[in-house]
């Protein structure tokens, strides 16, 4: 029997299915009661594909060895495989309790926690594997669990020590470069994508990436160069498409032949109808660039060949941003009929209600985001705006404009003789990173430019020293504010904050920035580094520049004026909740309006 069983096992890992499957039906045939025999046949069954004969002769391995560490984590494996997560992770920890040292288990309970969003539980048991067998594979997953949870430096550490025990790993090099994108470090990110191009990764969405990776660091032919390289190679790419057709816009000369993005895009899309992953991707640049009309042609085009809930919801979009809200009503009622209850759906769905005026129904669908996510920054949005229009006394509990809206003072660096000396000198290195032609397409700014990437976290001296003054300059406003466990902004204020996002605006004559909010935030920003002199010196009561705050976006079609308007002054920072709409009216200056801005979310405490 050992012999047999062994045999067994080394046709499974020989990967020799055919030839171990009967074999492992004959051990069973004759030793029913044998627990390891049964799990070899549940192996076999589960490499052939038979998924529910796997399971059934797990389930019988383990009413015969209850206890059986390597059965209930190969079952747990098995279940997984299959999605249901929730159902393997009690199996590892079985495991765990039984072999304590078993470093798979560990791993495998890890990966499984890390897919739920555990991020916590995850990086536990990741540390447990590594603490008993320290490998690549952990700490690559202990860096996914790390940078998840917002941890970037952390993050950093683990898929540094990664790619130490396997350089040779391609994955371990693209999510070291990630993670230290995000810690705005262009030219290291740059270098790992690099690195793992050399290894032969085959993805185009690496390529996409070091595009990305080349605008951060100011290469901007490099990165047009990559991104032409990459729609050619790989002309059936969506993402690089859309990568090509960004760059060209933010970066590249005028819109006209041979390089306007949209004609660029649209003929790509006109060259494969089938590819309908690259149609929807175009619709969605153009209903980002504000063509309704256009994408509403394609719409119906691709809606005529292969309709699918995906365009139905694109299609209603895009008749809402081009003040068709009738014909939308139908597409989005039928959404829901079908029940479509994503956070996404349910923001758009929220955001129609409002256009139309039915503000009772607007805040039911916000509020039904808020149960599954109680800090979506766009349903809390959507909510005080609904009762706003309702009436509804709770605008001013969620949105309390006199004291979630701050303009504080920020202390002027070390280095610095004082404010205007620290000023000019942000301002000049800020010059050099504002280097696009036109605003970035997805964000509010209207007429400017927006520095890509990440602000903070750049190696230099300036803009570090600037980080820390407006760090410090935020906690000490967090630390003044009360506690309320019943508030949406106020019940995340634990003391301990991570930049979610950090860059610098730079605003023409007549520039602006429309009225949005910050998704990803949960405190946003606006810290003064150069006015025009229009703005310096204008009358008391003169709003061309200012902030302003409570009023929806104007292709909502409200007539809600601003509930509080702040006037910008050098060296001051503004801070508000992420989810109170914010913009600026536009000036009449031939200078700039330079600001830098940032978003910040909640630390857990520290373990």
């Amino acid at each position: 029997m050992p012999q047999q069983l062994n045999a067994v096992i080394g046709l499974l890992r020989s990967g020799v299915i055919g030839e171990a499957l009967p074999l492992a039906q004959q051990l069973v045939a004759r030793a029913p009661q044998d627990a390891e025999a049964r799990q070899l046949l549940a192996l076999c069954l589960a490499r052939s594909g038979s998924a529910a004969d796997a399971e059934r002769e797990f389930v019988q391995a383990l009413q015969l060895a209850p206890a059986h560490p390597g059965i209930l984590a190969n079952l747990a494996v098995l279940l997984r495989g299959q999605g249901r997560v929730q159902e393997a992770i009690p199996l590892w920890r079985r495991a765990l309790a039984v072999q304590p040292k078993f470093v798979q288990a560990w791993i495998d309970l890890g990966a499984a926690e890390l897919s739920l969003g555990q991020h916590q539980a995850a990086t536990v048991a990741f540390e447990q594997a590594l603490a008993l067998q320290p490998s690549a594979l952990a700490w690559h997953y202990l860096g996914n669990a790390r940078r998840d949870a917002g941890d970037l430096p952390a993050a950093e550490t683990a898929f540094r020590n990664a790619v130490a025990l396997d350089p040779r790993s391609a994955s371990a090099w693209i999510n070291l470069g990630a993670v230290l994108r995000l810690l705005g470090r262009a030219d290291e990110t740059i270098a790992c994508y690099e690195r793992a191009e050399a290894l032969g990764y085959p993805g185009a969405d690496l390529r996409d990436a070091l595009v990305g990776a080349l605008i951060d660091a100011g290469r901007i032919a490099d990165a047009l160069r990559h991104a032409r390289r990459l729609v050619a190679e790989q002309p059936g790419f969506a993402p690089g498409h859309r990568t090509l057709a960004g760059v060209l816009w933010e970066y590249g000369p005028p819109l006209q032949a041979p390089e306007d993005p949209f004609a660029l895009f649209a003929a790509a899309a006109d060259a494969q109808p089938e590819n309908l992953v690259l149609q929807s991707a175009h619709v969605a640049f153009l209903i980002e660039a504000r063509r309704s009309d256009e994408a509403l042609a394609r719409l119906q085009a691709l809606r005529r060949r292969a309709d699918s809930a995906l365009l139905v919801r694109m299609h209603a979009d895009a008749l809402d941003r081009s003040g068709q809200s009738g014909e939308a009503a139908p597409l989005y009622s039928r959404l829901y009929a079908d029940g479509d209850r994503s956070a996404a759906f349910l923001n758009a769905y929220s955001r129609h209600l409002l256009v139309i005026g039915d503000a009772t129904a607007a805040a039911a669908r916000a509020s039904d985001v808020l149960q599954q996510d109680p800090w979506n920054q766009q349903a809390l949005a959507y909510l005080a705006t609904a009762w706003r229009l309702l009436g509804d006394e709770r605008e001013f509990w969620l949105c309390d404009y006199g004291r979630l809206v701050q303009a504080i003072d920020v202390e002027v660096p070390p280095g610095f003789g004082d404010r205007d000396e620290f000023l000019v000198a942000l301002a000049a290195t800020l010059d050099t990173l504002h280097l696009a032609a036109r605003e970035p397409l997805p964000e509010s700014v209207r007429g400017g430019s927006q520095t890509p990437g990440q602000l903070f976290g750049r190696r230099d001296p300036v803009i570090e020293s600037t980080r820390q003054a407006l760090q410090q300059a935020a906690g000490r406003w967090l630390a003044q504010l009360p506690a309320d466990p019943a508030h949406p902004f106020l019940q995340r204020n634990v003391g301990r904050t991570r930049f979610a996002g950090s860059w610098s605006v730079k605003l023409w004559q007549a520039g602006r920035h429309a009225n949005h909010i910050h998704s990803q935030g949960w405190i946003s920003s606006a810290f003064y580094v150069q006015l025009p002199p229009s703005m310096r010196d204008a009358a008391d009561g003169a709003e061309a520049g200012c902030i302003q705050f409570g009023q929806p976006p104007q292709e909502l079609g409200l007539p809600l004026p601003p509930r509080r308007v702040i006037r910008p002054q050098p060296g001051k920072l503004v801070l508000f909740p992420s989810y109170l709409w914010h913009g600026t009216v536009p000036f009449d200056d031939s200078e700039p309006r330079v600001t830098v801005a940032f978003d910040l979310v909640p630390l857990p405490p520290a373990r």
